[in-house]
């Protein structure tokens, strides 16, 4: 992996890490960063750009969408 994909894949791992520390439920909280973790050392061998750059896609879309759960779970204890 080249060390400017490798900084972006760590960038990516370091913002899903942040944004799901930031579940108000404990649960939510666990789970999100143990699937979080559990996935990225599953694919830390991959070394075919193509499978990388489908592989970072989808943590961008996981990313999305931790950020919008967050988000409601918020609006919803106003």
């Amino acid at each position: 992996m080249a060390a400017s994909s490798r900084a972006r894949v760590l960038d990516l791992y370091r913002a899903m890490l942040r944004e799901s520390k930031q579940f108000s439920a404990y649960n939510y909280r666990t789970y999100a960063i143990r699937k979080i973790r559990d996935a990225f050392r599953e694919n830390k061998n991959v070394k075919d750009p193509v499978e990388i750059q489908t592989l970072v896609n989808k943590a961008k879309r996981d990313l999305e969408i931790i950020h919008r759960q967050r988000e409601e779970g918020k609006e919803r204890k106003r």
